[in-house]
């Protein structure tokens, strides 16, 4: 019957490390063991999708999926666990390469199930082969671990070196030229952190005091002008009356002539 499959030292393409045993008790474990491991499943493959193919080839005892030791969610593989040892090589022969979820899955005899087992054994927490793919695969997370993590270090610097737009606050306002804000806003403050309120009231009152200080120099300038106007101004001839002088001034006059 192992004919049918493989020769006897190929029942599995890969050596689990976890086992304890010789070489030699390895490969028995696979003669005999009626569980098969399944890889390259999608993350978004169920348990019930698993039970609803392998079920084709005999009685399940049991499915295990594999889980992301940090995120407890699946990552990629599972273990089915059959009643007989036929039904196992029927899945090994007629299951292994069937597309599910649009991949193709593989199916290999497993040595058995063990507590812990259902763990991904990457550094990330998921599988190992998935830390260092550099193929993008949208059903297993994208990227490889590694890659995803070279990209992201590489957004970050870009991100420093050019700056992005929540880095930085959005640019004041300017309120030149709107009805009321004559550039004053309350409550705002300027580059070295003082109240605009205060600055405005500020240069208010240093305008006030200008305006005050020109005003007292005009008015100063204007007092010795008017001095200089009157004392330049002709004697009035007191022989002639001009329009402005009273009658009783020109009967004075005359009574002290007469």
């Amino acid at each position: 019957m192992a004919s049918l499959f493989k020769e006897q030292a190929k029942l599995s393409a890969y050596r689990d490390r976890r086992f304890s045993g010789t070489q030699e008790e390895f490969d028995e474990a696979l003669r005999t063991s009626s569980t098969v491991y399944i890889g390259n499943v999608s993350f978004y493959t169920t348990e019930e999708q698993i039970y609803e193919l392998f079920s084709r080839a005999g009685e399940i005892k049991k499915i295990i999926m594999g889980l992301d030791k940090n995120t407890k969610t699946p990552c990629g593989f599972c273990f089915v666990l059959f009643y007989s040892r036929e039904d196992t090589e029927d899945a090994v022969k007629y299951i292994s390469g069937t597309i599910l979820d649009d991949r193709p899955i593989r199916v290999d005899f497993d040595w058995g199930f063990q507590e812990g087992r259902q763990w991904g054994r990457g550094r990330s927490g998921g599988q190992v082969r998935d830390e260092y793919r550099t193929d993008y695969d949208p059903a297993r997370g994208g990227y490889g671990k590694l890659v995803q993590k070279e990209l992201e270090a590489q957004r970050q610097l870009v991100d420093y070196g050019t700056g992005s737009l929540g880095s930085y606050p959005p640019a004041a306002q300017s309120n030149y030229g709107r009805r009321g804000g004559g550039g004053y806003v309350q409550g705002g403050s300027n580059r070295h952190g003082r109240g605009g309120g205060g600055d405005y009231h500020r240069k208010r009152q240093r305008d006030d005091d200008r305006y005050g200080r020109d005003n007292s120099r005009r008015n100063s300038d204007q007092e010795p002008r008017r001095d200089t106007d009157h004392d330049m101004r002709p004697e009035k001839n007191p022989r002639f009356r001009e329009s402005g002088d009273s009658d009783d001034d020109g009967e004075d006059d005359r009574k002290r002539r007469s």
